[in-house]
């Protein structure tokens, strides 16, 4: 199977009649350990942005061994493991039933017809053969998904689907075909953007909430949201999962139909007491700014919350964060800077989260802190009408 620039498949459809492909759904994988060699999986994922012809990708990145999907279906979901049905419909690949990928690989679907709403619990469905050794997936869901021995994937009720786990193996992206016009942005972070202390099975991370906001603005063309956060991530170290630098170019521009870039990470490299200076961080900022450009996307940055409180803590990181973001504010790097420092730090101990937005830890927010920087983005920056957002005094 062909993989276009965009890292997408290249099936002769290039789209001619205004319309193309665009994410609705994402999530970044990583190594996870190695699980049963046959094994079926029922992934939840929720769509942002509506369209036709849905694809998935399949993702055999951080594998040592090839392996083989031995069917694959996308329905929608009821509840828990069941489907609506009548919706579960099998997805090919080069018009073929199974398909086996190779370590080290991606693979993507056949366009399946017929029409995916926005804000849909799309439920992707996979038989598993052959697994060996480290298996690829994204490891803290904040979502139920399910397991069971044998080949259920067909299946629309949930009678078999008795093992339930909160991660997705194997499937990194999903896209539909839409307007040209419509576009997705990509957010790129860490164990926040990821949605750690936000309500599992609720759909409350700070990107689902940007989703809705995108989805109800008639005035905003981007309509699609990729979650590439990953808990623990760094822009320069991969200690938990590939650093931002090493897997921008598979979690965020491979992905179809992106305009924008938003860059929400940092803290873990601040906080991590590896010497990571100003200079450092500031430089991977810039690096990634000019990939995006190169790769025709704007780029959007927001500074870095606080986290006094977090037993890392001290005053040497806190001096980092404070000129960090100083020069996110003011380098002029980004196309457009969005202040999440300044919307959730307590006015009281400017160093602190508001306790009403933070989850406990004080470094995650809570619900509601995350909606609060949901609500944050200026909805123009992401189509850059507007060159900052939020007052940048500091």
């Amino acid at each position: 199977m062909n993989i276009d620039a965009d890292g997408w498949q290249d099936n002769g459809s290039a789209v001619s009649d205004g319309r193309h492909f665009a994410v609705t759904w994402a999530a970044s994988a990583d190594r996870q350990d190695a699980g049963p060699a046959e094994r079926s999986y029922r992934l939840v994922v929720r769509t942002s942005v509506g369209g036709d012809a849905l694809r998935i990708r399949l993702t055999n990145a951080f594998g040592e061994h090839p392996v083989t999907f031995d069917s694959a279906f996308a329905g929608l979901q009821r509840h828990g493991a069941e489907l609506v049905a009548g919706s579960n419909r099998r997805l090919t690949f080069d018009g073929q039933p199974s398909v086996t990928v190779p370590a080290g690989e991606v693979i993507l679907s056949d366009p399946l017809p017929g029409e995916w709403a926005a804000q849909s619990d799309l439920v992707v469905s996979l038989h598993v053969t052959g697994a060996q050794g480290p298996t690829s997936g994204h490891g803290m869901a904040m979502q139920t998904s399910y397991a069971a021995a044998g080949d259920h994937a067909a299946e629309e009720a949930a009678t078999n689907w008795t093992e339930s786990m909160t991660s997705w193996y194997w499937l990194d992206a999903v896209s539909v075909r839409t307007s040209t016009a419509i576009s997705s942005v990509v957010l790129l972070g860490d164990s926040i953007t990821d949605g750690w202390a936000s309500s599992t099975d609720l759909n409350r991370r700070w990107p689902d909430y940007l989703s809705r906001r995108l989805q109800a603005a008639p005035e905003s063309m981007v309509k699609g949201v990729a979650n590439a956060g990953i808990s623990g991530n760094k822009v320069l170290g991969s200690d938990a999962g590939e650093a931002a630098l090493r897997r921008f170019d598979r979690d965020v521009l491979s992905l179809p139909g992106v305009s924008t870039v938003f860059v929400y990470e940092g803290i873990n490299d601040i906080k991590a007491h590896t010497g990571v200076t100003v200079d450092d961080l500031t430089t991977g900022y810039r690096q990634l700014a000019d990939r995006a450009r190169a790769a025709g996307k704007r780029i959007v940055g927001a500074t870095v919350m606080a986290y006094k409180g977090w037993p890392e803590y001290d005053d040497a990181g806190e001096a980092v964060r404070q000129s960090v973001n100083d020069w996110i504010r003011h380098s002029g790097v980004f196309d457009a800077v969005v202040d999440f420092d300044r919307v959730t730090r307590d006015p009281a101990d400017p160093q602190a989260l508001l306790p009403l937005y933070d989850s406990g830890d004080h470094v995650h927010p809570n619900d509601r802190g995350m909606q609060a920087i949901a609500e944050a983005v200026d909805l123009d920056v992401l189509s850059c009408r507007t060159r900052v957002a939020g007052n940048l005094g500091g």
